[in-house]
């Protein structure tokens, strides 16, 4: 990508969007085309055609999307599938209406089945039934990547698609009843820091395995692929570390300075019971991690509680 090549990152205010933009503007990418939801609701066909036909961008990042955590999903079964589902196809058309040169899509490691081999290969896709509480979320994400792949198939244009693992950071969602398990823990454990709470409770066994990735790391590593990827099947991005849910809330629990006892609520859902990911390829291609979850943990905390206040009231 040329430096003054026009980009389109979608979704530039989320977690993941917002570290594009990050790692674009540190690599001196200086022409990123940038619009909020109130400016270009992208669930609206004619907004999005009209959009891509007058900016013309060159390059696409696809980070936009409705997502959350286990209760989120399993709340708004419809509006994940339906808003995820519209997006995309909105985007991915219309980028290759207008000549696009290349479209990144991100999508999740939630694609892969619930019982999958580990760590996940991307062969493993559609091996098996996905996780019942994110079935919808995951279905429009497994759409995506295959609409990339088809319209790479069938047009010849070059849409790649990046499945992430379990992401992390700074502009993350923490509200406590739709955010993911890190920024969720990270908010219980801040806010029983301050109200002096004898203990904090945790939904699940504590048992269940994840994988964490620093999203500041998983912009790097799209940059990364947008420079150096062209192939049509989709890429794993993960760390192939593991930690528990307990070990994460323990690490959490030290970062913050939490003083407390842990109470593990074993009637709550523990979610898929393992997922890790195989990130062979990606690190074949020759990109690494470069931050480890405790030093991601620090970095993300620092800003959640300089912008306590703000995010409280989300």
């Amino acid at each position: 990508m040329d430096k003054t090549a026009k980009i389109y990152v979608a979704g530039h205010r989320g977690l993941a969007g917002s570290a594009i933009v990050r790692a674009l503007q540190a690599q001196g990418y200086t022409n990123l085309i940038l619009k909020t939801s109130q400016e270009l609701d992208l669930r609206r066909q004619a907004q999005v055609e009209a959009f891509f036909a007058e900016a013309q961008p060159e390059y696409v990042f696809l980070a936009a999307a409705k997502v959350g955590g286990i209760h989120a999903n399993n709340t708004y079964r419809a509006e994940f599938i339906y808003d995820n589902l519209i997006l995309e196809a909105n985007v991915i058309h219309s980028a290759y209406q207008s000549g696009v040169k290349k479209l990144l899509f991100l999508g999740s490691s939630c694609i892969y089945p619930k019982l999958c081999p580990q760590p996940m290969r991307e062969e493993h896709l559609l091996t098996g039934f996905l996780e019942p509480t994110n079935e919808p979320y995951a279905i429009a994400k497994i759409a995506g990547l295959k609409l990339c792949e088809n319209y790479c198939r069938q047009y010849g244009v070059s849409f790649i698609s990046a499945m992430p693992t379990n992401l992390f950071g700074i502009n993350d969602n923490f509200d406590l009843a739709n955010s993911h398990v890190l920024p969720a823990l990270m908010r219980k454990f801040h806010e029983a820091k301050l109200g002096n709470a004898p203990f904090v409770e945790i939904w699940g066994t504590g048992s269940a395995l994840r994988e964490f990735l620093y999203v500041d790391d998983l912009a790097d590593a799209l940059v990364f692929l947008m420079q150096n990827y062209s192939d049509v099947e989709f890429v794993n991005v993960g760390t192939g570390d593991e930690v528990s849910i307990k070990e994460l809330a323990l690490t959490i629990q030290a970062v913050v300075g939490y003083q407390g006892e842990l109470k593990f609520d074993p009637t709550k859902p523990d979610g898929t019971p393992r997922k890790l990911l195989d990130t062979t390829k990606l690190s074949t291609l020759g990109w690494q991690p470069k931050t480890s979850l405790k030093a991601g943990i620090e970095q993300t905390y620092q800003w959640f509680a300089t912008n306590y206040e703000s995010i409280r009231g989300r």
